[in-house]
């Protein structure tokens, strides 16, 4: 049985392995679903905005903040996201909540009207740090700063632990969430 989720939104901290997980999700669900990440929204924003204060800062700690024309991108970005979504894409979305429930409720507000499973991945600060060291496109402490900040205050339809089990069972426990309802 198919389910009538339209939506997956995969929050985790950087490095916690929310990609990996969606396109395993790509494999493992029946139906075709688009692959979306907050990372391909900063890499099309203006370079001015990668790493200036009205846009996406990073500290040297690893400590990411967003500004005001950053967050303007952002909401035209999730909108986008669910109109493609009411045109008829089921999508997978790879977002990090720096601001939590905040963060959240901005999606909520975006994807209103549809039906949305909510995603928890989580992952140690350690191991998640461990992956941001290897990848080396990551500034260093960005996964051990997001690890559980990007939680607080949230509840989920289902969470993964990508420290205890590889991308592809996380992906079939989400697929086995959506069948079960």
């Amino acid at each position: 049985m198919a389910s009538s989720a339209q939506v997956i939104v995969l929050n985790g901290g950087s490095s916690s392995g929310k990609s990996g997980i969606a396109r395993c999700l790509q494999a493992v669900l029946p139906e075709a679903w688009l692959a979306i990440g907050v990372d391909t929204l900063i890499d099309v924003m203006p370079a001015r905005l990668r790493l200036g204060s009205e846009g996406i800062g990073l500290a040297g700690d690893g400590e990411v903040s967003v500004g005001a024309e950053f967050q303007v991108l952002e909401d035209a970005w999730m909108a986008g996201v669910a109109a493609m979504v009411h045109a008829g894409a089921r999508v997978i979305v790879d977002d990090v909540f720096l601001g939590g429930t905040e963060s959240r409720s901005r999606w909520e507000k975006a994807l209103d009207g549809l039906d949305v499973l909510w995603v928890g991945v989580r992952c140690d600060a350690d191991v998640a740090a461990g992956r941001e060291l290897a990848r080396g496109d990551r500034v260093a402490g960005m996964a051990e700063a997001q690890a559980d900040v990007v939680h607080r205050g949230l509840t989920y339809d289902v969470e993964v632990d990508t420290a205890h089990a590889e991308a592809v069972e996380c992906a079939r426990a989400i697929a086995e969430k959506m069948r079960s309802g």
